[in-house]
């Protein structure tokens, strides 16, 4: 976004956080869902599963320390998962952050963290209204949906991983290209 923003707009601390999961099974496919036509952001394309961490994913959880509550983040995404497409994973890994604006005003900035997790069970079940159509695909069996912006990107890190027993610190994402690049260190 090259456009001006107030002083409250860049003071603003205030982000709603959303979680999403790279998805894979042990045949080295990846789960992708279709947004549905309605969605306020990327309507109608298609992306991976997720959605926003809830208070209620932490606040009524045994406290870690007083008042503190452990791996919230890691909770929220296996909920989300789970109920936006019926099934179930193992912990999630962190794979990389994304920040934008969810409308254009500017005046709800969002922050994905993005995750990927091994698929444990359940049949793919779609929820009310979310999302419209899933399926398991390969890297390259991706490149023929019209995914959400970077998610190519994401699923080629975590295929890179999964697949070619690649770190995380052995690769990093080229948002200009979508395509892997040595990391910068």
């Amino acid at each position: 976004m090259n456009r001006p923003l107030t002083p409250e707009q860049l003071a603003n601390e205030a982000h709603r956080v959303v979680l999403t999961a790279i998805i894979h099974n042990a045949d080295g496919k990846f789960l992708i869902t279709k947004r549905a036509a309605t969605k306020k952001k990327f309507p109608s394309l298609w992306t991976v599963p997720g959605g926003g961490l809830a208070v209620s994913d932490w606040v009524n959880q045994p406290d870690t320390f007083e008042d503190q509550h452990y791996e919230s983040i890691e909770a929220g995404l296996v909920r989300e998962v789970l109920e936006e497409t019926g099934v179930t994973i193992k912990r999630p890994n962190y794979l990389l952050s994304i920040s934008f604006f969810r409308d254009e005003a500017g005046d709800e900035p969002v922050v994905t963290l993005s995750y990927y997790a091994e698929y444990v069970g359940g049949e793919v079940r779609l929820d009310d209204g979310e999302n419209v159509e899933a399926a398991w695909v390969g890297f390259e069996q991706a490149k023929q949906y019209d995914l959400i912006p970077g998610i190519l990107g994401e699923i080629e890190m975590v295929d890179q991983i999964v697949s070619h027993s690649k770190t995380l610190a052995e690769i990093s994402y080229n948002a200009a290209t979508e395509q892997l690049k040595k990391p910068i260190h």
